[in-house]
């Protein structure tokens, strides 16, 4: 039997969401599109229905009443990140399976809260982090789980891309603290996770510097902070919006005593290095492994959110949690406050930490 599943937000990351329902549609059925703006809960509707034309979907500006109305089994929420915890917690109660777009949330508390409401209410609780899925990533995850890095020593994400005034200008909700954070929550969290995950997701202490140099926001557009980890490893940040003209790369280093990795590209999407002591023994050399006719996505979402999407699916038939739970979501979230928090304190943090983006208010006003 398909699952009912219905989208809440149709801004700029929905399509990525519809374009998943497409690949998925033998095992999902779209029933609703959600957004205040009916126009564009109308767009993604035809966007999915070119595909799927043997479909009924339905349209509301009101997700409440379109929970009553469709009894979705599971939503997808792409809504404004300072929205996603109302909506997710109201779902998990009403009886839906959540994916949520990242952040999952722009509080710690808030973040606890959806985790606690899934449990309770034994539904499942999902976080878009989909560059766990891309293949580079993939096999680097799996090199790591073999131990062919031996023991970890540091990694580094680079995210060096730019926002201009444009993409501010389109959503008055971007780089606000209530509704979204600055660079490192919106543009670099996909990195950040990817690095802690790496790197043991055992994250201690952090301390970083944050600014706001160019962009017309209340948040930071470039942040840099180094990471330790509980096994001693050490990792560093570095992210911006600034970089001129436009996206440069997203690079995803790590090194151990064995092995050293690098994953750039525009969106983490190219090894670019792949060397590890047992390569000529096993036939995977660097040689073998790069490939220099390899393409960027389209855009930096990659193609990833159609296998996490599969992965939740699967995981609520089986009853298992999803590839990217509430929790694994909520380490990334909580390293991103952190280097908040290091940055209003002017002190290194230590983690876990209780901190929200509404305490970093007025932090860049002179």
């Amino acid at each position: 039997m398909k699952q009912k599943i219905a989208l809440i937000g149709c801004g700029r990351i929905s399509f990525k969401h519809i374009e998943a329902f497409v690949a998925l549609h033998d095992t999902v059925e779209l029933v609703a599109v959600c957004d205040p703006i009916l126009e564009r809960a109308e767009e993604k509707k035809v966007e999915y229905t070119k595909s799927v034309p043997i479909s009924s979907v339905k349209i509301f500006d009101d997700y409440k009443e379109m929970l009553v109305q469709c009894k979705p089994d599971i939503v997808t929420i792409a809504t404004e990140s300072g929205k996603h915890k109302d909506i997710a917690v109201h779902c998990l109660k009403n009886g839906s399976h959540v994916i949520c777009e990242k952040p999952m949330a722009l509080s710690t508390t808030d973040a606890q809260e959806m985790i606690n409401t899934a449990k309770k209410h034994n539904k499942k609780l999902g976080v878009c982090f989909q560059n766990r899925f891309n293949a580079p990533v993939v096999k680097t995850r799996t090199a790591l789980e073999k131990g062919r890095f031996g023991k970890m020593l540091h990694g580094m994400v680079q995210v060096r891309w730019n926002r201009n005034e444009n993409y501010y200008e389109q959503a008055k909700w971007r780089g606000t603290w209530e509704q979204d954070g600055g660079t490192l929550m919106n543009q670099c969290t996909h990195g950040i996770d990817l690095l802690q995950w790496m790197m043991g997701e055992d994250a201690v202490r952090v301390q970083a510097q944050t600014r706001r140099f160019m962009r017309p926001i209340e948040a930071e557009d470039f942040g840099c902070a180094i990471i330790e980890f509980a096994s001693g490893a050490v990792g560093i940040i570095e992210g911006t919006a600034d970089v001129y003209p436009k996206n440069l790369n997203e690079t995803l280093s790590l090194f151990g005593t064995n092995g050293s990795v690098v994953i750039g590209g525009l969106a983490v999407n190219k090894i670019e290095t792949w060397r590890f002591a047992d390569a000529e023994q096993i036939g995977d050399t660097e040689e073998k492994v790069l490939n220099p006719n390899e393409k960027d996505p389209p855009t930096v979402y990659g193609f990833g959110h159609t296998a996490l999407f599969k992965d939740f699916v699967d995981a609520v038939v089986q009853d298992r949690e999803p590839f990217v739970s509430g929790e694994k979501g909520k380490k990334a979230l909580e390293i991103i406050l952190a280097i908040y928090k290091s940055q209003k304190t002017g002190m290194p943090v230590d983690l876990p930490c209780d901190f929200s983006t509404l305490e970093m208010r007025g932090e860049f006003d002179a």
